[in-house]
């Protein structure tokens, strides 16, 4: 369990992260997005002890960061975005020797189970720099599931990735989910409007959204956009639609379909769903369009001082 109130970072006189706070819970995926320098990764290398926050109270496990930073260590595994690999050992050598220095009992037997869990048994004495980037990537969190730890922090672990290799990761990840905590950030918004639990997205040093991807979309698309797809012809129906109290932007589109809004805190869908049936349509299609999480993203980190999106 990772426990975050008020963490400040401060680099000279550039305040890298401003007063953050958030959870994560055991078997909970938590995805952790932000554009380049928003403060992702300065916010996982305080957790996993690499560096000392400013200010603040983080605990991972139950342990404070800074008091009790070896006890952390025990208790995180750590991915991070370039894996520190040896290319002239084996799978089953360097994972040995990775659970030697953190003195982990049984190593061969640790070593063999790691390499077992991301499906890698087959190659344990295959020299790492015969490996493809995904198999590179898959040591990796078998370097980080070595002992066992209870909290998995991941620093973009698909990136670089072939499509079936990115498929791979994410049923990994999907597993080791199940039982631990697992915190991993990323650039692919798809990736994590798929596996994730919940989302924190952070910009400038804020958390600026902090949910399930669906009540993200549901708090932010405001008014409540609507597809309606017919039997037929409807060059006429969008005309009729617009009158309905409570429409607004209708919009025929070029596949057949029309789009519209109801305004905020209205829903006229049973009106429109009458009036559609008794002008004598068959009604195929009627349901809500949601905001995609990459819409969601644009929108929390854009720069408003501006105009411009941050980058």
């Amino acid at each position: 369990m990772i426990q975050v109130n008020g963490l400040i970072k401060d680099y000279g006189a550039r305040r890298a992260l401003n007063a953050i706070s958030f959870n994560a819970n055991q078997g909970e995926i938590v995805g952790f997005l932000g554009p380049n320098g928003a403060g992702k990764t300065t916010t996982m290398r305080i957790l996993t002890g690499y560096m000392p926050p400013t200010e603040g109270e983080v605990t991972v496990a139950g342990y404070d960061v800074v008091e009790d930073s070896l006890e952390v260590r025990k208790r995180v595994g750590y991915l991070p975005e370039t894996v520190p690999l040896y290319n002239d050992m084996s799978a089953l050598d360097y994972l040995k020797f990775m659970a030697d220095l953190r003195h982990v009992p049984d190593a061969e037997e640790r070593a063999a189970e790691a390499l077992e869990s991301v499906n890698l048994g087959e190659r344990a004495n295959s020299f790492i720099g015969s490996f493809s980037k995904g198999m590179r990537q898959r040591v990796g969190l078998a370097q980080a599931l070595l002992h066992r730890p209870e909290v998995i922090i991941l620093d973009e672990p698909t990136i670089g990735l072939d499509p079936s290799q990115v498929v791979e990761i994410r049923e990994l990840i999907r597993a080791i989910g199940k039982d631990r905590t697992v915190l991993f950030s990323t650039h692919i918004l798809s990736e994590a409007q798929q596996i994730c639990d919940r989302v924190l997205i952070i910009n400038k040093g804020k958390i600026v959204a902090e949910d399930t991807p669906e009540n993200l979309q549901a708090r932010l698309t405001g008014a409540q956009r609507i597809i309606l797809r017919v039997r037929g012809e409807s060059d006429d129906l969008p005309a009729k639609i617009k009158k309905i109290k409570g429409v607004q932007d209708v919009e025929a589109k070029s596949d057949g379909s029309i789009e519209f809004e109801f305004a905020s805190g209205q829903d006229s869908r049973p009106q429109v769903a009458r009036a559609v049936v008794q002008e004598g349509y068959d009604l195929l299609e009627f349901r809500p369009v949601g905001m995609s999480l990459e819409e969601i993203f644009l929108e929390l980190t854009r720069d408003t001082s501006s105009g411009k999106k941050s980058s």
